[in-house]
């Protein structure tokens, strides 16, 4: 029963895991552009949560053509806050940037209370049956989160190495001043990277929405966690971020289980606690700008 109890553990820090990995990778591609730690990325996870449920609960659509509309919403969003608010403050210190951020994302959240309440909401999924795996039992929607995270990561990873436009969101990252020396239009680049990012963001919210809650600063946490991933993975390393997502979700799993469930979330910390006294720049820290 331990060994079933462990292993049952692993697959749920797996599923943890996939959501964090998939938040911190778009947090990852807008540090490594703009050298800009998005504080408003966990408003924008949890704005896509609400337009999945929205769309399921008030017009009746189907969950999978939901986190499309909500995706594709939140690639729109993203571009335009790239292009309205980040955007003309390139040229000013990073402190305005930053500061902007802090501002989207009060405002993202206050809409969020004014439009859809202060209440707790419930997305129920079409997946909710448990399967049998090996021993483990897990439902369809843990199972659909674990395989949906690698397809999109996988997707991802081809998109940057394979395609001319990713290659060039990759130059960008690696040296933003010989990209501009070669041609390669930095706003446009800048864009684009804001959209894929907030896309990311609104699909795992929309994958993890129907295992928790929905609720306005449901973002906050998921936001703090991200930024603890990408100091344990290094700092724009886009490796890093995948690994440091699923480091911190089989901690929080173990943690939860093995110690006291109500401390899981001081996971995060610890293993910051550590990584900054252990390894400041990261795991991966020659990968990371």
């Amino acid at each position: 029963m331990e060994v079933e109890l462990f292993f049952q553990q692993i697959v749920n820090g797996l599923v943890l895991g996939s959501v964090y990995s998939l938040v911190a990778l778009g947090i990852t591609l807008i540090y490594g552009i703009m050298q800009l730690p998005n504080f408003a990325h966990g408003h924008l996870y949890m704005l896509g949560a609400y337009l999945t449920l929205f769309m399921m609960t008030m017009y009746g659509f189907h969950y999978w053509p939901a986190i499309l509309v909500s995706v594709a919403v939140l690639v729109l969003i993203g571009m335009l806050l790239e292009r309205l608010v980040f955007r003309p403050l390139h040229n000013a210190p990073h402190i305005n940037s930053m500061i902007a951020a802090v501002g989207v994302m009060l405002f993202i959240e206050a809409l969020a209370r004014k439009m859809w309440g202060s209440d707790y909401h419930r997305l129920d999924s079409p997946y909710e049956d448990a399967i049998s795996l090996f021993g483990l039992t897990i439902t369809q929607q843990r199972l659909i989160i674990i395989i949906a995270a690698i397809v999109l990561m996988i997707g991802l990873n081809l998109f940057l190495k394979r395609t001319v436009i990713g290659s060039t969101i990759e130059a960008m990252a690696q040296n933003r001043e010989g990209a501009f020396l070669v041609g390669i239009n930095a706003n446009k680049v800048s864009l684009l990277t804001f959209g894929i990012a907030s896309g990311l963001a609104a699909a795992a919210a929309s994958l993890a929405a129907p295992i928790n809650l929905v609720y306005p600063s449901m973002g906050a946490m998921v936001n703090l966690k991200a930024f603890v991933i990408i100091v344990l993975g290094g700092m724009g390393s886009i490796p890093g971020a995948v690994l440091g997502g699923y480091i911190l979700g089989l901690a929080e799993s173990i943690s939860g289980t093995y110690i006291n469930s109500e401390y899981k979330d001081l996971a995060a910390f610890v293993i910051l606690v550590l990584i900054l006294t252990l390894k400041p720049t990261g795991l991966f820290a020659k990968e990371a700008r």
